[in-house]
């Protein structure tokens, strides 16, 4: 029978207990006045009992004793496995579980087990599906009081996990761990497939994603599918033409983030991409590859007609001009008189005498291989 319900009330009044102690607010029948007293406390949040050390107020005299012994350094609850100490008994008890591997508290609808009551509490709201935690910021609902700190920290901009190595701050434990990787080297997730390792998990899911073709993420405009979400938002901004990223000196607009950065690199003078070879440094990775290949004299692009070699596809090109029939030996034709030329630089050059626009051409003097 429900003590809050008026059907006890109208029981015990048969049964001769003629003075109830009846809450007016939840109905709830009380032994004593006493316990009415301390029972109403809960709707109207009254806490009369003060600590003279620190000022935390309580709702009961019990709870305040409890505390006292915070400030009286009393913990005379001994843990026998470890030496931890408690102030009350039943806080040695819940830790005891730790070393016991006891889980009484089971979850009726999937059987999972917790040490804790709370702990089978809060996992309930998985299958009920009850978000008891609201942002006053945004109004989004959440099943745990911790996922609702985690999101206040957007609206608050708070950072409390810093990095000891290097001062970074991050809003959430997980960000600080996967960015510690990254000073340690540490790559704990492995491809199965290929054995290629990653710092965190999202990155190896979306590397995952190459062996398996699933490109879940499709363009809504002309089709293309994508097998990253990131790619789909940049490929996005081809059909939007916005360019979210800005720079602050210059105002120029960029659609990708990596585009601001490389851009930013004339403003700062940065050169980050550095030969280990000589020591030279380059604002991009592409241009320090192409300094290798000059420094390794490595020449990919051969010539199949003599097997000269260049380091350069361009180069290979215009050398291949030489091989050609006679009618493709000057590729390059002014389109005022027909004359024929090998390179471009000459072809402009012989332009300026129909134009009468003075044109110069800069020749780059290379010291000899002696």
């Amino acid at each position: 029978m429900d003590a809050k319900g008026p059907e006890l009330i109208c029981h015990l009044r048969f049964l001769g207990e003629e003075e109830l102690f009846v809450c007016s607010t939840c109905g709830q029948v009380l032994p004593s006045l006493s316990d009415l007293c301390a029972h109403e406390r809960v709707h109207t949040d009254e806490k009369p009992f003060v600590c003279e050390t620190c000022g935390k107020a309580f709702m009961e005299r019990s709870h305040l004793q409890r505390h006292d012994r915070i400030h009286t350094a009393g913990k005379p609850f001994v843990c026998e496995s470890c030496g931890k100490m408690f102030i009350q008994q039943i806080d040695l008890y819940r830790h005891s579980r730790i070393h016991t591997g006891e889980k009484p508290f089971v979850c009726e609808t999937c059987g999972k087990a917790f040490a804790r009551q709370s702990g089978l509490h809060q996992h309930s709201r998985v299958h009920s599906g009850e978000k008891p935690f609201t942002c006053e910021t945004c109004g989004k609902t959440f099943a745990y009081q911790t996922d609702l700190y985690r999101h206040e920290r957007i609206h608050t901009g708070e950072k409390p996990f810093v990095c000891e190595t290097c001062g970074k701050a991050f809003a959430q434990q997980k960000g600080l761990r996967q960015h510690g990787r990254l000073h340690t080297g540490e790559k704990p997730y492995i491809c199965e497939t290929c054995g290629k390792a990653f710092a965190d998990l999202s990155t190896l899911s979306r590397h995952e994603r190459v062996h398996d073709g699933k490109k879940p993420f499709i363009c809504e405009t002309c089709g293309k599918a994508f097998a990253q979400r990131s790619g789909l938002c940049q490929h996005g901004r081809l059909h939007t033409g916005e360019k979210p990223f800005v720079c602050e000196t210059c105002g120029k607009a960029f659609t990708q983030q990596t585009g601001l950065n490389r851009h930013e690199r004339v403003h700062t003078g940065e050169k980050p991409f550095i030969c280990e070879t000589c020591g030279k440094a380059f604002s991009r990775q592409c241009n320090l590859n192409r300094h290798k290949k000059d420094q390794t004299c490595d020449k990919p692009f051969v010539c199949e007609t003599c097997g000269k070699a260049f380091n350069r596809q361009s180069h290979l090109i215009r050398h291949e001009r030489f091989h050609n029939g006679p009618n493709d030996k000057k590729p390059l034709v002014c389109e005022t008189c027909g004359k024929a030329f090998t390179r471009q630089t000459h072809l402009t050059k012989h332009q300026s005498i129909h134009t009468g626009q003075r044109v110069f051409v800069w020749h780059v003097w290379k010291p000899s291989a002696q």
